[in-house]
């Protein structure tokens, strides 16, 4: 019996020792594991090809094309992908307000577009034909003719602009900075008030001889010629009811000037 007894404490002491190696060989072998894992995804995945590059934002251009003009090739990993190079070389599209380029840890890359948005059209003639021109607030054409995409208003939503010389337009030109503000204020008042712009049907930019200019305001509910020194928000509140008060007392109004403190009219009879 006491034989017994010794055999079973001796198999009972034995059974932790097995315990213990069976947790240090499966301890030992998460540690490898861990260890491959970390030497693949630091010391080798960054410097493979990128698995995913992924493209957000405005969708106006091909896929191929980006990727091209990234300089993105089949070797670009992710410590040889030149963030800053790649914005520089995007940017170079008309059709671009932005882009920005995020690298993603072990080997992805992002790529964020914002697209330029109208906020005026105006006309050219290009090889003998007259062709619609869309500005963003920078006063940069980037679009030149027909107005495919969700990005852009139709032509009909866009405040008109006249009266400023294009020769021999094409993609990213941009105006004078005279005009820098005026294109800002156009994008303000469509965002705030768009209600207003819809009031009229073309804006004539009327150049000063020594630099500057005014406009001309064409009302869509009034056939009346407006002349302001500025384009803003309240002005042309301002003015738009001016118009009609003014139209309701002398209905033979041809023009009115609110370029000075006191706005005065002329009939038809005259002329601007």
């Amino acid at each position: 019996m006491a034989d017994n007894y010794m055999f079973e404490e001796e198999i009972a002491a034995s059974e932790p020792k097995r315990m213990e190696k069976v947790l240090k060989v499966l301890i030992l072998f998460a540690v490898l594991v861990i260890a491959v894992k970390l030497i693949w995804l630091i010391g080798i995945t960054p410097f493979r090809p990128l698995s995913r590059i992924d493209i957000a934002g405005y969708s106006g251009i091909n896929r191929e094309q980006v990727i091209a003009a990234a300089g993105i090739t089949s070797r670009t990993s992710f410590f040889s992908a030149n963030a800053r190079s790649m914005e520089q070389a995007l940017a170079g599209f008309p059709t671009i307000q932005s882009v920005r380029v995020f690298r993603h840890f072990p080997d992805r890359l992002l790529i964020v577009f914002e697209g330029r948005t109208a906020v005026a059209a105006s006309f050219a003639a290009i090889g003998g034909r007259t062709v619609p021109v869309f500005f963003d607030n920078s006063g940069v054409i980037f679009r030149i003719g027909g107005n495919e995409g969700a990005h852009l208003q139709q032509p009909r939503q866009l405040p008109i602009v006249s009266g400023i010389t294009i020769e021999n337009p094409y993609l990213g030109m941009r105006l004078p900075p005279l005009f820098g503000s005026f294109f800002r204020q156009l994008e303000h008042i469509g965002t705030t008030s768009p209600e207003l712009l819809a009031a009229i049907s073309e804006i004539r930019v009327n150049p000063q001889p020594f630099d500057g200019f005014d406009l001309i305001l064409y009302p869509v509910h009034r056939r009346i010629r407006v002349r302001i020194n500025e384009l803003n928000e309240d002005t042309l509140r301002y003015t738009l009811l001016m118009v009609d008060v003014l139209a309701s007392r002398e209905p033979g109004i041809e023009s009115i000037d609110f370029r000075s403190s006191i706005a005065w009219y002329v009939l038809r009879e005259a002329s601007f």
